[in-house]
């Protein structure tokens, strides 16, 4: 029984690894990912699910924000979402903080959302909220900081 056991460990660990290789290589193929959203769905969303701890205005002070630690990222903060790719954003609100090396905390949404299309909805009602707007290369202004 105890081989058994073990061989199903063994097994496990490689689909486990086989996995995480391929998200790893997804990954890294849509680095160059550029969000192509409706801002207008994306705030609905957001006002649906985000504001509880991003806050309305994206400051990350939403009322599930005090029992949070770390706190949840600013997106308001023009200097900080500057230097912020559309892949990140998008894979942020997709596949949740850990994804993207942040907090454990910063749930993954693309189960719930249900496709793409409303991730990428979200991420572009996301980009609105830094102070000022910062367009998208997609959209014609490159980003950047100023």
């Amino acid at each position: 029984m105890t081989k058994r056991l073990w061989m199903q460990s063994v097994v496990a660990a490689l689909a486990l690894t086989a996995v995480v290789a391929v998200q790893a290589e997804d990954a890294a193929a849509n680095k160059d990912l550029k969000i192509s959203g409706d801002a207008a769905k994306g705030a609905e969303i957001y006002k649906l699910y985000c504001v509880l701890c991003h806050g309305a205005t994206g400051a990350g002070d939403g009322v599930g924000a005090a029992a949070l630690n770390p706190k949840p990222r600013a997106l308001n903060n023009k200097a900080e979402m500057a230097l912020i790719s559309d892949w990140e954003v998008f894979t942020a609100i997709k596949s949740g903080g850990v994804a993207v090396g942040k907090s454990p905390m910063m749930v993954a949404w693309g189960a719930i959302l249900g496709d793409d299309q409303k991730v990428h909805d979200v991420a572009a009602y996301v980009r609105t909220l830094a102070v000022p707007y910062i367009r998208s290369a997609a959209e014609g202004l490159g980003r950047g900081a100023p």
